[in-house]
């Protein structure tokens, strides 16, 4: 019986989803619940469990291809067994033999006469037209839609073309360059032509006047692929949302930065102390952002507002702290929530993060650890960002920047003395946070981490 497989509903306000990669292919058998496709949401990257257990017979949406909800991308044959190769040429042979086909022995040798076939003209599209669509859908590399249709315009062989896209792909670029490249390959002489092609070609060739035109339209052509070249691309879902919810942060909140600096002594110190103890005993490493989230939940018990968001023309207070990690990955920045962060150790914590980051980068983290959270920290000190002003995560009021760690003179009860420094960074949302208010958070921030102790007795 044959499944038509759709896209099921993968959570709240998701209207379609893009098709990333088809983890399996026609032909091949898979089981309930394997990986069947990975598909990318405005909000998330999932790869999609077969509903049901049997053999792939169709795959009806391609990649890169974007679909609603609800509708069939792929027919699966229920409950059949993928034949092997071997297998299926014994059945089609025992089924020639069924049919009293004994003359299909020379029939076979005579198998390689359509290789006379190319000489006609008009048999040639018609016996090319299998083959074009052939290699697209066994083949191992992934085509973008755009070259694939530049592909079949101009009739090309895309075993052929060398691929510069992230994972193999196979980008209209690519195609164009290839197409830019045949173009310049010098056209061959007067002499050479009725060696390879005795029919057509020998009247044109003979006529020089001719030959200066190609070479003058070839310099455009290989600016237009080289260097200079562009590629029109349609933004993934995921960073269609991204810069939506950007953009309405920056229309819809009150937004300021107010900044400071912390000396990391004390934190590195404890690190280096306890480093090893804590990692035989939790099995996790003992980093920077877990000492910043209990901070941040310490400074958000005092200073309420950065933990609530405005509804309408009502502020809504919570007595939980949900803590939003932005994470970057090649699809774009994820921000996964620490449920209940004031409930968490610092090795759970950890723990946590280095699990988020790593589903995020792989696309196998959930929807619903994307969704809510009360409070963001976001750490571009890993890249190297010495001072930002970040963007809040709307509807919260507050999100603290993290930077880069380093070495400065400071001042320390009158003498200068060299210490490792971090500038923090705290955007909120004016119309909710007073400037005096975030700016004491910050502060707090600052005493937390330079004497860790505090967190602990809560003075």
């Amino acid at each position: 019986m044959t499944y038509e497989v759709t896209i099921p509903e993968i959570g709240e306000s998701v209207t379609e989803a893009l098709i990333l990669r088809w983890i399996k292919q026609p032909g091949e058998a898979i089981g309930r619940d394997d990986p069947l496709v990975e598909l990318e949401t405005d909000k998330v990257t999932v790869e999609m469990p077969c509903p049901v257990a049997g053999v792939l017979s169709e795959i009806v949406c391609a990649e890169g291809e974007t679909v609603p909800i609800g509708a069939v991308i792929a027919r699966i044959e229920e409950g059949a067994v993928a034949a092997s190769p071997g297998a299926a040429a014994a059945e089609e042979a025992q089924g020639d033999l069924l049919a009293g086909a004994r003359p299909a022995a020379p029939s076979a040798p005579p198998a390689p006469a359509p290789a006379a076939e190319p000489t006609p003209p008009a048999p040639v599209p018609a016996a090319e037209a299998k083959p074009v669509a052939a290699p697209a859908a066994p083949g191992e590399r992934r085509i973008l839609p755009a070259a694939r249709r530049l592909i079949a315009e101009h009739g090309l062989d895309a075993s052929l073309i060398p691929s510069t896209g992230k994972g193999g792909r196979l980008l209209k670029s690519d195609v164009a360059a290839w197409l830019a490249a045949r173009e310049e390959e010098p056209e061959p002489s007067a002499e050479a032509v009725p060696e390879t092609a005795a029919s057509a070609p020998a009247p044109t060739m003979p006529s020089p006047p001719a030959q200066p035109a190609p070479p003058a339209a070839a310099p455009p052509a290989a600016a237009a692929a080289g260097e200079r070249a562009e590629e029109r691309v349609p933004m993934t879902p995921i960073r269609r949302r991204i810069a939506e919810r950007l953009v309405e942060a920056q229309q819809q909140a009150a937004l300021l930065t107010t900044f400071n600096e912390i000396d990391m002594s004390a934190v590195m110190d404890f690190r280096r102390r306890y480093r090893d103890a804590f990692s035989e005993r939790h099995d996790v490493r003992l980093g920077f952002l877990s000492f910043f989230v209990k901070a941040a939940v310490d400074a958000l018990r005092r200073f309420p507002r950065l933990n609530a968001e405005i509804t309408g023309t009502d502020i809504i207070y919570r007595n939980y702290y949900d803590i939003g990690i932005a994470v970057s990955t090649d699809r774009g920045l994820m921000v996964p929530v620490l449920r209940s962060a004031e409930r968490m150790s610092f090795a759970e914590i950890e723990s946590s993060i280095g699990d988020f980051a790593g589903r995020a980068r792989t696309g196998r983290i959930r929807l619903d650890e994307l969704q809510g959270g009360t409070f963001t920290i976001t750490n571009g000190g890993i890249f190297g960002s010495l001072l930002s002003t970040p963007i809040i995560n709307p509807p919260q009021s507050g999100v603290l920047g993290l930077h880069a760690i380093q070495q400065r003179p400071v001042v320390v009860e009158g003498e200068v003395v060299v210490r490792p420094m971090m500038y923090v960074a705290l955007s909120y949302d004016h119309r909710i946070v007073d400037g005096r208010e975030a700016v004491t958070f910050l502060v707090r921030i600052k005493e937390a981490i330079e004497d860790p102790a505090r967190m602990l007795i809560e003075v």
